[in-house]
């Protein structure tokens, strides 16, 4: 049975430029619908979340119209003004292919279940459609082009290509103001640093997205930031298997890292146990557990939140935070909530665990269980715990240990 609920995953990034004024999308064309049962072509296997860069995308106007005829004037009436010319909408996504099973259909290298499986097309992932051939379809989605049975995809679905992707500002400028009003004269909601990527949430206001933040929504200036259209996309088997390969590779190098701060954590508090006691001490970090990750970064809950900062005691940002936790344990993180979306390897947020880093729109906490995270918030708020989990839209979920 195909898979109906909305599955929380890693997108990937499809480039996207601005032509007269109007942002590029990607497009492509065809009409499907999802239809049948499953067969041995899709499998139901559990999959970790994917990160992998689209390009592959054929780029097309989001305003592109079509305008048929010309202005004419009704035969014998002079006074009749000329008739507006029939203007039809097009669907900038009527040429994608959003893949709708349980964990991923296989691509092959010829139309049929003989063919060589060159990649796999997750759930929710898209493919540009170049044609069709005896019910299946030639796709290209990322590096990996080849054939998909028509029934596990869905083609030309504005609505669902829309749920399943997610338009993008990436700051470009050291430090960007986020406004509460689309004007410079506006009080400030907020601040966002270089590399972070905000999902925008409205375009209509010229030169001005309206995005989200820890803060709330607010406006930033278009020119500060790049546009992009985000989708999950195609892994081949070379590229499923260099990605394997790099989160084990990371997953034995951050352990040894925990192992090796743990032991340098107790010699220290060992060799310093006898000197006077400060105002607020703080355990060590010990073991390499994500638990012992949640433990150690909730000892600070109530210090402040300093814009650009990373001092676990005097004050950090979000992506400071993290940074900063992780450090104690030999693991060494970007400041920047954005890259950290990168760090580790991708998990579903169903199997989410303490320790793991949470995503959101220009913004990072760890999970420390019982649906909660914690991390630097606000100015206003300092360092505190949240729950749930899903108070705001989760982009993503790393997993370091």
């Amino acid at each position: 049975m195909r898979r109906k609920a909305w599955k929380m995953s890693v997108y990937s990034i499809v480039s996207a430029a601005v032509m007269a004024g109007s942002p590029i999308l990607a497009s492509a064309s065809l009409t499907a619908g999802v239809s049948g049962v499953m067969t041995k072509e899709a499998s139901t296997g559990p999959v970790a979340g994917v990160s992998l860069v689209c390009s592959n995308y054929m780029l097309t106007s989001e305003a592109s119209v079509k305008v048929n005829g010309a202005p004419m004037v009704a035969e014998g009436n002079e006074n009749v003004d000329a008739a507006e010319p029939t203007v039809e909408e097009t669907n900038p996504y009527a040429d994608i292919a959003i893949a709708q099973v349980n964990s991923y259909v296989n691509i092959r290298s010829e139309a049929s279940e003989e063919g060589e499986i060159l990649g796999k097309l997750y759930d929710n992932s898209a493919a540009t459609v170049e044609g069709e051939e005896n019910g299946w379809y030639k796709i290209t989605s990322g590096t990996v082009s080849g054939y998909v049975k028509c029934e596990y995809v869905v083609v030309g679905d504005e609505e669902l290509a829309r749920k399943v992707s997610r338009r993008v500002a990436t700051v470009n400028t050291t430090t960007l103001f986020v406004r509460k009003e689309p004007s410079t004269e506006s009080p400030r909601l907020g601040m966002v640093a270089n590399m972070d990527d905000l999902t925008v949430v409205d375009e209509s206001t010229e030169g001005w997205l309206k995005v989200t933040i820890e803060e709330g929504e607010g406006y930033v200036s278009a020119d500060y930031v790049t546009l992009s259209t985000e989708f999950v996309q195609a892994e081949s088997k070379a590229e499923e298997e260099a990605r394997l390969a790099r989160e084990e590779a990371e997953r034995k190098a951050a352990a040894a890292a925990a192992a090796a701060a743990s032991r340098k954590s107790s010699s220290s508090s060992s060799e310093s146990s006898s000197s006077s006691a400060a105002v607020t001490t703080y355990n060590p970090p010990t073991g390499g557990t994500g638990q012992d990750v949640a433990n150690f970064a909730s000892q600070f809950v109530g210090n402040p939140y300093v814009y650009g900062g990373s001092s676990l005691t005097n004050g950090a940002d979000c992506s400071g935070f993290v940074m900063a936790v992780y450090a104690q344990f030999g693991v060494s993180l970007p400041h920047s909530s954005g890259a950290q979306r990168s760090c580790g390897y991708g998990v579903s947020l169903s199997e989410i665990q303490p320790g793991d880093i949470v995503c959101y729109s220009g913004h990072v906490g760890i999970y420390v269980g019982n649906n909660t995270i914690v991390h630097a918030s606000t100015p206003s708020a300092g360092i505190k715990y949240t729950s749930p989990v899903d108070y705001k839209t989760v982009l993503a979920v790393r997993r370091i240990f």
